[in-house]
């Protein structure tokens, strides 16, 4: 079947849903922001690597060629994420007594691991910051030349209001330039800048400064907003298609790489900026300093005080995914139970659809289902929309597996083929890994359907439907056939 596609996505630019249309003939060229690896990855920031992933994973089901960026800082931009104070390798390495690159390699082999158990695809080109200082130098020098930043006791900083002379500092955030000089105090440590908008394009280190490299201008280090202008458009071109990271990024970091970019090009470095909003924890926002915080290895194991026992990967990514990426979300201990009940009874409806017999004719309409999944996805990839289709599939699946509608081999070959693109290809997930747990519960739930049988031979039916009952308010469904009682899990 031949489905249009007409795909929609959110530019947090314009603030309005656009019509996607590549700069070149059916190649995606995207960059996403990636961590700064200096402790273990958080979970607000898997949820926006997660994101993205289903991004490029529906990009390229449509066909495209996506060349997907995502990067490594291992230059660790300041506290704060400011012009000053420590760099947060450094800090961690000294605290830890570790070279810093032993930081970077410890904290990018977990970021790797915990993306892989979550079934994230990795990026096509993952470049590192300090992969590519030259790079970085020769765009500083672009920049000064162009008249759009100044050299100040080694260090160099972008003159935003020399820029926004001639272009809009604040295009992005929506913020004004004026408003932003007007309420903000020179603080301790800026004067060396013209004015305190002004962002650093290079830093001269200080003696104690471990991290430096040597440059036209001082030993020192490149500014954190550069090195996202450097990495993107020298594997994605001077302009390209989609840039994307988390809310908290828009300003100043994307505002800054627009700048730059700008500056050094002349034009706008990126057709369609995107932005996942962020995760909270039981209503407030997860904190290290509030301790309303958990890590992936937690969750996964149950080691921790806010959930009553562990969750597989799938159910967290399943989680995730039940909300829109511009969407908060909201992660507690109900919430996800809700989930894991939703993700197996899914993931059950796939088994069963295989066992479905097929007649000659089909009274369910299996195309207009496939349109409306699609549909939902080219709605600015609408995952919590096309989950609740995936769920009109499981009703399908229930009312062809008790015989109430009929489908044709055609029909079916089509719904498992484009049940499992949604399921996996597109939204990632897979069935869970056996673990001991399961096959506890399969033991257990097999010999409560043995002592059933064996009461429902001696007619002892009080005994037959007390099991039948107590599983099902666990949420396990008996379900009785000519080849016996099995069970699954709703």
């Amino acid at each position: 079947m031949v489905i249009e596609h007409n795909l929609k996505i959110h530019n947090s630019h314009s603030g309005e849903k656009e019509k996607f249309e590549t700069i070149h003939p059916n190649f995606v060229g995207m960059y996403v922001c990636g961590p700064t690896v200096y402790s273990y990855v958080h979970l607000g920031n898997v949820r926006t690597f997660m994101s993205f992933d289903v991004v490029y994973r529906y990009l390229k089901h449509l066909g495209y060629k996506v060349r997907y960026v995502r990067n490594i800082t291992d230059v660790g931009h300041l506290e704060s994420d400011a012009d000053e104070g420590e760099d947060k390798i450094s800090k961690k390495a000294r605290l830890e007594e570790l070279e810093p690159m032993e930081i970077v390699q410890q904290y990018t082999i977990d970021f790797h691991n915990v993306l892989a158990q979550f079934n994230n695809l990795p990026p096509n080109v993952e470049p590192t910051a300090t992969g590519h200082l030259i790079e970085q130098i020769e765009i500083i020098k672009r920049i000064l030349d162009n008249g759009f930043a100044y050299e100040s006791n080694g260090s160099i900083y972008f003159d935003v209001k020399k820029y926004n002379e001639s272009h809009t500092y604040g295009e992005l955030s929506k913020r004004d330039i004026e408003d932003l000089i007007s309420n903000t105090r020179t603080l301790d440590g800026q004067s060396e800048k013209r004015n305190p908008q002004d962002f650093a394009l290079w830093k001269k280190a200080s003696p104690e400064h471990i991290m430096r490299w040597p440059s036209p201008w001082s030993d020192g280090f490149p500014g954190w907003h550069l090195e996202c202008t450097v990495m993107s458009t020298k594997y994605l071109g001077e302009t390209f298609d989609i840039h994307g990271g988390g809310m908290d990024l828009k300003f100043p970091h994307h505002e800054c790489e627009i700048a730059q970019a700008k500056g050094a090009n002349g034009h706008a470095p990126v057709r369609y900026w995107m932005h996942a909003n962020m995760l909270t924890m039981n209503g407030q926002k997860m904190s290290k300093s509030t301790g309303n915080t958990i890590l992936p290895s937690e969750l996964f194991s149950g080691n921790n005080d806010f959930f009553e026992k562990g969750f597989d990967p799938m159910v967290i990514r399943f989680f995730m995914l039940q909300a829109h990426y511009r969407s908060v979300l909201d992660l507690s201990n109900d919430a996800v139970l809700a989930s894991e009940k939703g993700y197996l009874k899914l993931m059950q409806a796939m088994k069963d659809l295989k066992e479905v017999k097929t007649s000659d004719k089909s009274s369910v309409d299996i195309n207009a289902w496939v349109k409306e999944c699609y549909a939902k996805m080219d709605d600015d990839f609408n995952t919590p929309m096309l989950i609740a289709q995936l769920f009109e599939a499981v009703k399908i699946i229930n009312l062809l597996k008790e015989g109430k509608e009929q489908i044709s081999q055609e029909d079916k070959s089509l719904f498992e083929e484009k049940l499992t693109a949604f399921v996996e290809d597109i939204l990632g997930l897979k069935p869970m890994e056996a673990t001991t747990d399961s096959t506890q519960l399969d033991t257990a739930v097999n010999l409560l359907i043995d002592i059933r049988k064996k009461a429902r031979d001696n007619k002892d039916w009080a005994t037959s439907d007390e099991i039948r009952d107590k599983l099902a308010e666990g949420g396990i469904q008996l379900k009785d056939g000519k080849d016996g009682t099995s069970y699954s899990i709703n």
